[in-house]
């Protein structure tokens, strides 16, 4: 696993050893990075699950001016905050080792100024995807919301569970498949 592209292209990432997590693939990191290419520079970046950090840190590599990452799984943690150290970024993101509900709590208040939310829950926890994206459809939710943000969903392109077409109001705009892996792209619903 390697940073795509960007200040750190190229540079290796470690994760922890095992299949407990299962990181974004770099052909789809490159992929969706593809996609956001325009929005990226000067964004706030919000890395929901954030496993080992290939998501935020790529962020971070192409221009994202902070990048939240939530993160309770300590093996996880551990290769995140390793990641971090390993390319020398020391400003510009914060870590919650609380988890997901407690970033979303605390970034809830910054009215108007995320810009991008990437999720990737383990495929099988429909109850993680339903409440993270429920609360980011809710008023609290939207309120964090820039103009134009988009919430990008990470999950398996076959399987039994399948996400809704909208979230409060978060709609479905996009649906990339790429393999086993499929990336929903949402955003706040015309009034």
């Amino acid at each position: 696993m390697r940073v795509i592209a960007g200040t750190y292209r190229s540079r290796l990432l470690a994760s922890p050893p095992g299949i407990s997590t299962r990181p974004t693939s770099d052909r789809l990191r490159e992929t969706l990075f593809n996609i956001l290419a325009p929005r990226l520079e000067g964004c706030k970046f919000v890395d929901l699950y954030a496993g080992t950090g290939a998501v935020g840190i790529e962020a971070i590599s192409r221009g994202a001016a902070f990048v939240w990452f939530a993160e309770k799984a300590e093996p996880a943690l551990k290769s995140l905050r390793g990641n971090l150290a390993a390319l020398k970024i020391a400003q510009g993101y914060s870590v919650d080792d609380r988890g997901t509900g407690a970033l979303l709590q605390k970034v809830a208040k910054l009215k108007g100024q995320i810009d991008i939310v990437f999720l990737d829950p383990p495929y099988e926890a429909e109850a993680e995807y339903e409440g993270t994206l429920r609360f980011l459809g809710s008023d609290a939710g939207r309120g964090m919301l820039a103009e134009g943000a988009v919430v990008l969903a990470e999950h398996a392109s076959k399987g039994k569970f399948k996400l809704a077409e909208r979230y409060g109001g978060l709609v479905r705009t996009r649906e990339y498949r790429q393999g086993e892996a499929s990336v929903s792209f949402y955003a706040v619903a015309a009034e």
